[in-house]
């Protein structure tokens, strides 16, 4: 087996920084200096879970091993989650996939934000049975659980898939841009959306952490992109962060930031997703202790509809807004773009397909929405092109 250095250039695609750690290298979505600014663990969890991010070679290999070491999330009184799925594919098609038992855990209790934490040992994952010839190969890691990279192997010499001349479509949302529910790490919508695209993702959706963080602003701000998406809204809700006299300087801010680095890019702001539990009942959101104790997650509106005329934010509220400031900037900005995001998913797929939590879309929602995002923004003539 040939031993490939994970640190060689342009073989790890999706991640903002790597971190030395005592096992090998963890990708990180967010730069240090930005980790740097913020103690929230939430997004401290959310960043370092590599949605997005994938190992990419090019290789005659039949057989590809990784050494991963993943922390499990666990949650008190709640089922096991799914082990997070490793997804490979071959020249962009979906070849194997495999999980890695063991590893880290960390349990947090809902009731009280408590965590504990637990170390554990490194898993080996191996691919077999790949075709016998050149071809680009693709590991994608899971979009939902933290994971160290400690080796990666191969049977035949590899190097990095070489440059393909393909846009770079640089992303950022909240837990739904993260992969919430999705079924693997390219299930997720923008997974899905790139893929059909074809064009390289790099994905700063942050369970959670949507906040319109400055240092969010300039780590988009510093990223080489083609292509920029920033879809906001539902964590401002869900955290009753702001009201709305703040949330529209806040808005610009967040744009003229990203502007100072990319003055012409096409840049698409995206309203949030259609969400009968805060279309007009404001944050903050809070955990069902009735859904907990039957052993599922589920999350319910703690806000009041009377404080909307006192600034508080639903999401008719936000979506309004969105649509008011790109309107008034883009006289000035001939690449700034809107989507209303019930165009990708609106009250009619709730119908169809409703929120299991009442928050995240499940893992069909996630292909339609992908889907959509790709014709409405990647097609050709599309928002973003």
């Amino acid at each position: 087996m040939h031993t490939i250095p994970l640190l060689t250039p342009g073989l790890l695609r999706g991640a903002l920084d790597l971190e030395h750690t005592p096992h090998g290298l963890l990708p990180h979505r967010l730069p240090a200096r930005a980790r740097a600014q913020c103690a929230d663990p939430q997004l401290a969890l959310a960043e370092s879970q590599p949605s997005g991010v994938r190992l990419a070679l090019r290789t005659r290999a039949t057989t590809v091993e990784l050494d991963t070491l993943p922390t499990k999330r666990l949650y008190t009184g709640a089922p096991p989650r799914p082990d997070g799925v490793y997804e490979l594919l071959v020249d962009g098609v979906p070849h194997t996939r495999a999980t890695a038992a063991g590893g880290h855990t960390l349990t947090v209790d809902l009731s009280t934000g408590g965590t504990e934490h637990r170390t554990g040992a490194p898993t080996t994952l191996r691919f077999t049975d790949l075709p016998d010839r050149d071809k680009d190969v693709e590991i994608w890691l899971p979009h939902n659980e933290t994971t160290e990279l400690v080796a990666l192997r191969t049977d035949a010499p590899a190097e990095p898939v070489p440059d393909r001349g393909r846009k770079v479509w640089l992303h950022h949302g909240s837990s739904i841009s993260h992969g919430s529910d999705a079924a693997d790490p390219t299930g997720t919508w923008p997974a899905r959306a790139a893929l059909r695209a074809g064009v390289e993702l790099v994905n700063l959706g942050l369970a959670g952490s949507a906040l319109l963080d400055p240092f969010t602003a300039r780590a988009l701000r510093d990223t080489p992109a083609d292509l920029i998406s920033v879809k906001i809204g539902i964590n401002l809700v869900n955290a009753d962060l702001m009201r709305l006299r703040a949330f529209g300087p806040a808005v610009h801010g967040f744009l003229d930031t990203i502007r100072e680095g990319h003055p012409t890019t096409p840049l698409l702001v995206i309203s949030p997703i259609y969400c009968p539990l805060h279309e007009d009942t404001p944050g903050p959101t809070a955990f069902d202790p009735a859904a907990l104790a039957e052993g599922r997650l589920g999350f319910h509106a703690a806000g009041d509809p009377a404080e909307v005329a006192a600034g508080k934010l639903t999401l008719t509220v936000v979506r309004e807004e969105l649509a008011r400031i790109v309107r008034d900037r883009s006289a000035d900005d001939p690449h700034l773009r809107h989507l209303d995001g019930r165009a990708l998913y609106g009250e009619a797929d709730h119908a169809e397909l409703p929120l299991p939590d009442g928050l995240h879309p499940d893992a069909a929602t996630h292909l339609r929405i992908g889907d959509r995002f790709a014709e409405l923004a990647l097609s050709p003539g599309g928002l973003l092109t």
